[in-house]
Protein backbone atom coordinates (compact mmCIF):
# COMPACT_ATOMS: atom_id res chain seq x y z
CA UNK A 1 0.00 0.00 0.00
CA UNK A 2 1.33 3.59 -0.74
CA UNK A 3 1.68 5.19 1.73
CA UNK A 4 -0.17 8.90 2.34
CA UNK A 5 1.40 12.13 1.86
CA UNK A 6 2.64 14.01 5.36
CA UNK A 7 0.67 16.56 5.75
CA UNK A 8 -1.07 19.07 3.06
CA UNK A 9 0.70 19.71 0.20
CA UNK A 10 2.81 22.59 0.15
CA UNK A 11 1.97 25.27 -2.57
CA UNK A 12 2.29 23.66 -6.17
CA UNK A 13 4.17 20.90 -5.14
CA UNK A 14 3.04 17.10 -5.63
CA UNK A 15 3.55 14.05 -3.05
CA UNK A 16 5.89 11.22 -4.70
CA UNK A 17 5.30 8.34 -2.16
CA UNK A 18 9.13 6.91 -3.18
CA UNK A 19 9.58 2.87 -3.64
CA UNK A 20 11.98 0.17 -5.50
CA UNK A 21 11.88 1.09 -9.34
CA UNK A 22 13.65 0.01 -12.29
CA UNK A 23 16.36 2.63 -12.77
CA UNK A 24 17.64 3.13 -16.41
CA UNK A 25 17.52 1.70 -20.15
CA UNK A 26 19.48 -0.99 -21.98
CA UNK A 27 17.02 0.73 -25.17
CA UNK A 28 18.76 4.00 -26.03
CA UNK A 29 22.09 5.39 -25.08
CA UNK A 30 25.53 3.43 -23.51
CA UNK A 31 25.17 6.22 -19.98
CA UNK A 32 21.64 5.00 -18.68
CA UNK A 33 23.02 1.64 -18.44
CA UNK A 34 23.03 -1.00 -16.21
CA UNK A 35 19.45 -1.21 -15.59
CA UNK A 36 19.25 -1.97 -11.98
CA UNK A 37 16.97 -1.58 -9.01
CA UNK A 38 16.96 1.58 -6.88
CA UNK A 39 14.65 2.99 -4.13
CA UNK A 40 13.98 6.28 -2.77
CA UNK A 41 11.96 7.54 -0.04
CA UNK A 42 9.06 9.72 -0.56
CA UNK A 43 9.30 13.63 -1.08
CA UNK A 44 7.25 16.29 -2.19
CA UNK A 45 8.07 17.57 -5.69
CA UNK A 46 7.64 20.94 -7.38
CA UNK A 47 4.14 20.55 -10.02
CA UNK A 48 6.49 22.00 -13.06
CA UNK A 49 9.62 23.41 -14.14
CA UNK A 50 10.53 26.95 -12.13
CA UNK A 51 8.87 29.56 -14.08
CA UNK A 52 10.24 32.71 -15.22
CA UNK A 53 7.53 34.57 -12.40
CA UNK A 54 8.73 32.27 -9.85
CA UNK A 55 12.50 33.18 -10.66
CA UNK A 56 11.38 37.04 -10.93
CA UNK A 57 10.37 36.70 -7.43
CA UNK A 58 13.29 34.97 -6.01
CA UNK A 59 15.65 37.71 -7.99
CA UNK A 60 13.27 40.41 -5.94
CA UNK A 61 14.02 38.96 -2.64
CA UNK A 62 17.33 38.73 -2.92
CA UNK A 63 18.85 40.58 -5.25
CA UNK A 64 20.88 37.38 -7.04
CA UNK A 65 22.69 37.99 -10.32
CA UNK A 66 22.77 34.60 -12.60
CA UNK A 67 26.56 33.51 -13.98
CA UNK A 68 25.14 34.67 -17.64
CA UNK A 69 24.47 38.12 -15.68
CA UNK A 70 28.16 38.19 -14.68
CA UNK A 71 31.09 39.01 -16.82
CA UNK A 72 34.23 36.28 -16.91
CA UNK A 73 37.15 38.02 -15.68
CA UNK A 74 40.48 38.19 -17.12
CA UNK A 75 42.07 36.42 -14.17
CA UNK A 76 40.03 33.32 -14.56
CA UNK A 77 39.89 33.06 -18.38
CA UNK A 78 43.82 34.55 -18.82
CA UNK A 79 43.75 33.64 -22.73
CA UNK A 80 40.19 34.40 -23.76
CA UNK A 81 39.54 36.52 -26.35
CA UNK A 82 38.97 40.18 -24.55
CA UNK A 83 35.11 39.76 -26.63
CA UNK A 84 34.39 36.81 -24.71
CA UNK A 85 34.47 38.41 -21.22
CA UNK A 86 31.41 40.05 -21.58
CA UNK A 87 28.02 38.45 -20.15
CA UNK A 88 26.18 35.79 -22.09
CA UNK A 89 25.22 32.74 -22.48
CA UNK A 90 24.42 29.82 -25.17
CA UNK A 91 21.82 30.42 -27.56
CA UNK A 92 19.81 27.89 -29.93
CA UNK A 93 20.31 29.36 -33.58
CA UNK A 94 18.86 27.16 -36.26
CA UNK A 95 21.40 26.74 -39.17
CA UNK A 96 20.56 27.80 -42.93
CA UNK A 97 21.55 24.57 -44.05
CA UNK A 98 22.29 21.32 -43.05
CA UNK A 99 24.98 20.29 -40.82
CA UNK A 100 26.67 17.62 -39.46
CA UNK A 101 25.27 16.54 -35.93
CA UNK A 102 28.71 15.60 -34.40
CA UNK A 103 28.99 19.56 -33.38
CA UNK A 104 26.78 21.22 -31.58
CA UNK A 105 28.41 24.68 -32.39
CA UNK A 106 26.49 24.60 -35.97
CA UNK A 107 23.04 25.57 -34.04
CA UNK A 108 24.40 26.84 -30.22
CA UNK A 109 25.40 30.63 -30.49
CA UNK A 110 27.68 32.19 -27.50
CA UNK A 111 25.02 35.07 -27.27
CA UNK A 112 26.51 38.30 -25.24
CA UNK A 113 23.41 39.98 -23.49
CA UNK A 114 21.73 36.49 -23.72
CA UNK A 115 20.27 35.26 -19.89
CA UNK A 116 17.16 34.79 -18.09
CA UNK A 117 15.40 38.07 -18.81
CA UNK A 118 16.49 37.97 -22.52
CA UNK A 119 16.18 34.30 -23.36
CA UNK A 120 16.80 34.32 -27.10
CA UNK A 121 19.43 37.40 -26.94
CA UNK A 122 19.97 41.18 -25.65
CA UNK A 123 16.76 42.35 -27.87
CA UNK A 124 14.48 39.43 -26.61
CA UNK A 125 12.38 40.12 -23.84
CA UNK A 126 10.14 38.43 -21.17
CA UNK A 127 6.31 39.52 -22.65
CA UNK A 128 3.99 36.56 -22.63
CA UNK A 129 6.46 33.91 -21.26
CA UNK A 130 5.73 34.99 -17.46
CA UNK A 131 4.52 31.29 -17.20
CA UNK A 132 7.40 29.61 -19.06
CA UNK A 133 10.22 27.98 -17.57
CA UNK A 134 12.93 29.71 -16.87
CA UNK A 135 16.05 29.40 -18.48
CA UNK A 136 19.57 30.39 -18.80
CA UNK A 137 20.44 29.18 -15.29
CA UNK A 138 23.53 27.50 -13.87
CA UNK A 139 23.57 24.66 -11.39
CA UNK A 140 24.51 27.67 -9.16
CA UNK A 141 21.64 30.07 -9.85
CA UNK A 142 19.23 26.10 -9.36
CA UNK A 143 21.13 25.95 -5.78
CA UNK A 144 20.64 29.12 -4.93
CA UNK A 145 16.86 29.71 -5.85
CA UNK A 146 16.15 26.15 -3.86
CA UNK A 147 18.13 27.87 -1.11
CA UNK A 148 16.05 30.65 -0.41
CA UNK A 149 12.64 28.25 -1.36
CA UNK A 150 13.75 26.12 1.33
CA UNK A 151 14.01 23.10 -0.73
CA UNK A 152 16.89 21.02 -2.85
CA UNK A 153 17.55 19.78 -6.07
CA UNK A 154 16.36 16.32 -6.71
CA UNK A 155 18.55 13.67 -6.95
CA UNK A 156 19.20 11.67 -10.25
CA UNK A 157 17.59 8.80 -8.56
CA UNK A 158 14.45 11.09 -7.07
CA UNK A 159 14.28 12.97 -10.39
CA UNK A 160 13.90 9.71 -12.64
CA UNK A 161 11.72 7.83 -10.31
CA UNK A 162 9.45 10.90 -10.13
CA UNK A 163 9.35 11.24 -13.92
CA UNK A 164 8.00 7.49 -14.28
CA UNK A 165 5.15 8.49 -12.61
CA UNK A 166 4.70 4.55 -11.22
CA UNK A 167 5.10 3.49 -14.97
CA UNK A 168 8.16 1.37 -13.88
CA UNK A 169 10.11 0.57 -16.90
CA UNK A 170 8.27 2.53 -19.61
CA UNK A 171 9.72 4.45 -22.45
CA UNK A 172 8.26 8.11 -21.66
CA UNK A 173 6.73 9.10 -18.91
CA UNK A 174 3.18 8.93 -20.14
CA UNK A 175 3.81 5.21 -21.10
CA UNK A 176 5.45 2.99 -24.21
CA UNK A 177 3.74 5.03 -26.63
CA UNK A 178 5.25 8.51 -28.20
CA UNK A 179 2.39 10.01 -29.27
CA UNK A 180 -0.77 8.07 -28.54
CA UNK A 181 -4.00 8.48 -30.72
CA UNK A 182 -1.76 11.48 -32.23
CA UNK A 183 -1.64 12.83 -29.26
CA UNK A 184 1.95 15.02 -28.40
CA UNK A 185 2.63 14.69 -25.04
CA UNK A 186 5.44 17.11 -24.18
CA UNK A 187 7.22 19.58 -26.16
CA UNK A 188 10.44 17.87 -28.28
CA UNK A 189 10.85 18.27 -31.55
CA UNK A 190 9.36 16.74 -34.79
CA UNK A 191 11.19 16.58 -37.60
CA UNK A 192 15.07 16.78 -39.26
CA UNK A 193 16.95 17.77 -36.28
CA UNK A 194 18.18 21.12 -36.37
CA UNK A 195 17.34 22.26 -39.82
CA UNK A 196 13.43 21.38 -39.58
CA UNK A 197 10.72 21.32 -37.07
CA UNK A 198 7.53 20.16 -38.05
CA UNK A 199 5.82 22.24 -34.81
CA UNK A 200 3.36 19.00 -34.05
CA UNK A 201 3.11 20.18 -30.59
CA UNK A 202 2.16 24.00 -31.35
CA UNK A 203 6.11 25.23 -29.85
CA UNK A 204 8.96 25.93 -31.67
CA UNK A 205 10.83 27.28 -28.34
CA UNK A 206 9.46 26.74 -24.86
CA UNK A 207 6.17 26.40 -23.83
CA UNK A 208 3.97 27.81 -20.68
CA UNK A 209 3.98 25.15 -18.15
CA UNK A 210 0.94 22.95 -18.25
CA UNK A 211 0.24 22.66 -21.84
CA UNK A 212 0.70 18.93 -22.14
CA UNK A 213 -0.79 16.20 -20.07
CA UNK A 214 0.50 15.59 -16.15
CA UNK A 215 1.91 12.36 -15.89
CA UNK A 216 0.93 9.99 -13.24
CA UNK A 217 2.00 11.33 -9.99
CA UNK A 218 0.70 14.60 -11.09
CA UNK A 219 4.28 16.68 -12.17
CA UNK A 220 3.87 18.83 -15.79
CA UNK A 221 7.03 18.78 -18.33
CA UNK A 222 8.87 16.38 -16.41
CA UNK A 223 10.33 15.56 -19.95
CA UNK A 224 11.00 18.06 -23.01
CA UNK A 225 10.47 21.79 -22.47
CA UNK A 226 13.36 22.14 -20.63
CA UNK A 227 16.31 20.19 -19.26
CA UNK A 228 16.51 20.09 -15.41
CA UNK A 229 19.60 20.11 -13.27
CA UNK A 230 19.60 17.60 -10.38
CA UNK A 231 21.99 17.80 -7.45
CA UNK A 232 24.04 13.96 -8.92
CA UNK A 233 27.78 14.09 -9.75
CA UNK A 234 27.78 13.26 -13.64
CA UNK A 235 29.19 9.85 -13.47
CA UNK A 236 30.21 6.66 -15.92
CA UNK A 237 26.55 5.58 -15.67
CA UNK A 238 23.84 5.98 -13.09
CA UNK A 239 24.66 3.93 -10.32
CA UNK A 240 26.97 6.88 -9.50
CA UNK A 241 30.12 4.42 -8.81
CA UNK A 242 33.14 6.59 -11.18
CA UNK A 243 33.59 9.81 -12.43
CA UNK A 244 32.78 9.51 -16.32
CA UNK A 245 35.75 9.98 -18.71
CA UNK A 246 35.45 12.98 -20.78
CA UNK A 247 34.91 10.77 -23.87
CA UNK A 248 32.42 8.51 -22.66
CA UNK A 249 30.22 11.56 -21.36
CA UNK A 250 27.42 12.65 -23.57
CA UNK A 251 26.79 16.21 -24.42
CA UNK A 252 23.92 15.64 -26.81
CA UNK A 253 21.66 19.21 -27.14
CA UNK A 254 23.65 19.88 -24.07
CA UNK A 255 26.35 22.36 -24.82
CA UNK A 256 28.91 23.76 -23.02
CA UNK A 257 30.68 26.87 -22.36
CA UNK A 258 32.73 28.13 -25.29
CA UNK A 259 36.21 26.23 -25.04
CA UNK A 260 37.87 29.66 -25.74
CA UNK A 261 36.42 30.76 -22.41
CA UNK A 262 38.48 27.92 -20.52
CA UNK A 263 42.11 29.08 -22.36
CA UNK A 264 42.62 25.60 -23.64
CA UNK A 265 41.74 23.16 -26.05
CA UNK A 266 37.56 21.52 -26.13
CA UNK A 267 38.79 18.12 -25.00
CA UNK A 268 40.97 19.24 -22.44
CA UNK A 269 38.62 21.82 -21.27
CA UNK A 270 36.06 18.85 -20.80
CA UNK A 271 37.90 16.56 -18.73
CA UNK A 272 38.26 18.96 -16.20
CA UNK A 273 35.28 20.81 -15.55
CA UNK A 274 33.31 19.23 -13.13
CA UNK A 275 29.67 17.89 -13.95
CA UNK A 276 25.90 17.54 -12.74
CA UNK A 277 23.55 15.40 -13.97
CA UNK A 278 20.62 16.98 -16.00
CA UNK A 279 17.51 15.10 -16.90
CA UNK A 280 14.01 15.17 -18.92
CA UNK A 281 15.34 16.12 -22.61
CA UNK A 282 14.05 19.67 -24.17
CA UNK A 283 12.14 20.86 -26.73
CA UNK A 284 15.55 20.88 -29.37
CA UNK A 285 15.58 16.38 -28.73
CA UNK A 286 14.61 14.77 -31.72
CA UNK A 287 14.44 10.94 -32.52
CA UNK A 288 17.53 11.47 -35.21
CA UNK A 289 19.97 13.55 -33.00
CA UNK A 290 18.75 13.18 -29.10
CA UNK A 291 15.71 11.24 -28.10
CA UNK A 292 16.40 11.61 -24.66
CA UNK A 293 12.64 12.97 -23.48
CA UNK A 294 12.54 9.98 -21.48
CA UNK A 295 12.58 9.56 -18.12
CA UNK A 296 15.74 7.14 -18.28
CA UNK A 297 17.62 9.66 -19.68
CA UNK A 298 20.80 11.59 -18.14
CA UNK A 299 23.50 13.96 -19.85
CA UNK A 300 26.45 15.86 -17.65
CA UNK A 301 26.25 19.26 -17.96
CA UNK A 302 29.72 21.86 -16.48
CA UNK A 303 28.37 24.18 -13.71
CA UNK A 304 28.89 27.27 -15.14
CA UNK A 305 27.03 26.41 -18.38
CA UNK A 306 23.26 28.03 -19.04
CA UNK A 307 21.33 27.97 -22.39
CA UNK A 308 18.08 28.36 -23.94
CA UNK A 309 16.97 24.85 -23.28
CA UNK A 310 18.32 24.18 -19.18
CA UNK A 311 15.97 24.70 -16.07
CA UNK A 312 15.24 23.02 -13.36
CA UNK A 313 12.77 22.02 -10.56
CA UNK A 314 13.27 21.62 -6.55
CA UNK A 315 12.08 18.86 -4.11
CA UNK A 316 11.01 19.19 -0.41
CA UNK A 317 12.54 15.70 1.64
CA UNK A 318 10.81 16.39 4.77
CA UNK A 319 7.13 18.40 5.65
CA UNK A 320 6.48 21.71 5.55
CA UNK A 321 6.90 24.65 2.35
CA UNK A 322 9.01 26.83 1.16
CA UNK A 323 9.01 30.59 -0.43
CA UNK A 324 9.14 29.58 -4.04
Amino acid sequence: MTPPPPGPAPKRMVWIPGGDFTMGSEEFYPEERPVHRASVDGFWMDESPVTVAQFRRFVKATGHVTTAERAPTREEFPEAPTDMLVPGSLVFVPPAHRVALDDFRAWWAWTPGADWRHPDGPDSTLHGREMHPVTHVSYADAVAYAQWAGKSLPSEAEWEFAARGGLDGARFAWGDEFAPRGRMMANTWQGDFPLENQLLDGYERTSPVGTFPPNGYGLLDITGNVWEWTGSDDTADHRGAVEAPAESRPTCCGPQRPAALTGAGESAAESEEPRKVVKGGSHLCAPNYCLRYRPAARQGQTLDTSTSHMGFRCILRTSGGGSG
